[in-house]
């Protein structure tokens, strides 16, 4: 499917670049089949879970071990180190919302750092990096005030972004998916893709009470048997047409979207890419491109 994105992307040589703020673990599968072409820029305070191996490929990679913060005028935060890496936060946890979940423990602070702290703009703007193409949050509460942090001239660039808003209320004075959703609907994005993620709804007490009672469960036969309630999302979303339209994006930005729409696979959102296209720009080869490459993947999934 992908093979369209990276011959266009190829042909013009646009090198994306993406950004991956709580970078733990491994860059998005989905910026696999673009890497070479790509520049990657990752960021995380919390090396634990930082796999080097797993940065490999990439046009060009910058990893920065620091955390990511709103305030222009700090130069460090204090860090709340986790039981579970994927869970430190410069927030606080919410013991009373976490304590209904069996993932409760994994919030449990283990110790505090003091973490050398910077603005994802000065970061931006001392790599010299060209523009800011698709944006990856994860930093456990404050998605939206990162990226509402980012200068206007930044926010405008950005074509696609990937946030982990809360349902729960996990950390004190989170960022929740409602708010976040509402304000980027109202400033130019549209939702691609919605993924709720969870656990399971059981006090740890009554969990280990379960056990004493019914002998030594599993962790895995928890997760087997119990249904999983969302407590937070992985969501997806991509600049409207109208977006580009009203800040007259260069024909860079229109192609850049519809790789994205591909590489999500937003086939139709793809089409309407191709003849926005056409329409701005002219019935040229390009154009051609994008509209009979995005045909030919929606006549490929009819077969």
């Amino acid at each position: 499917m992908n093979q369209p994105v990276v011959q266009i992307l190829s042909a013009h040589d646009v090198h994306p670049v993406l950004v991956d703020v709580g970078a733990s673990w491994k860059p998005p599968d989905i910026w696999a089949d673009i890497k070479a072409l790509s520049q990657y820029v990752g960021f995380d305070p919390d090396l634990r879970e930082i796999h080097e191996d797993r940065l490999s490929g990439f046009h060009r990679k910058v990893m920065i071990n620091k955390a990511v913060t709103c305030d222009p005028a700090a130069t460090n935060v204090k860090f709340h180190l986790t039981a579970s890496p994927f869970c430190s936060s410069t927030l606080l946890p919410n013991p009373p919302a976490l304590a209904p979940y069996i993932y409760a423990e994994e919030y449990v602070i283990e110790r505090e750092a003091i973490a050398e702290a910077v603005t994802l703009q000065a970061a931006l703007d001392q790599l010299a990096l060209p523009r800011l193409d698709w944006l990856k949050l994860d930093t456990q509460g404050t998605d939206l005030q990162i990226f509402r942090s980012l200068e206007e001239r930044t926010q405008a660039g950005v074509l696609a972004l990937d946030i982990e808003p809360g349902m729960t209320e996990a950390y004190a004075n989170e960022d929740m998916f409602g708010e976040a959703h509402a304000w980027l609907i109202n400033n130019g994005f549209w939702l691609s893709d919605l993924k709720p993620c969870g656990t399971i709804r059981i006090r740890p007490a009554t969990w280990k009470r379960v056990q004493g009672s019914r002998g030594q469960f599993a962790i895995d036969c928890l997760f087997a048997t119990f249904k999983k309630t969302p407590c937070w999302c992985e969501a997806r979303y991509f600049r409207t047409l109208d977006w580009l339209k009203d800040h007259e994006a260069k024909k860079v930005d229109y192609l850049m979207l519809w790789s994205f729409a591909l590489l999500d696979g937003q086939i139709g959102f793809a089409l309407d890419v191709a003849v926005e296209f056409d329409r701005v720009f002219g019935s040229d080869k390009t154009a051609r491109f994008l509209w009979d490459e995005a045909l030919r993947l929606l006549e490929r999934r009819r077969i």
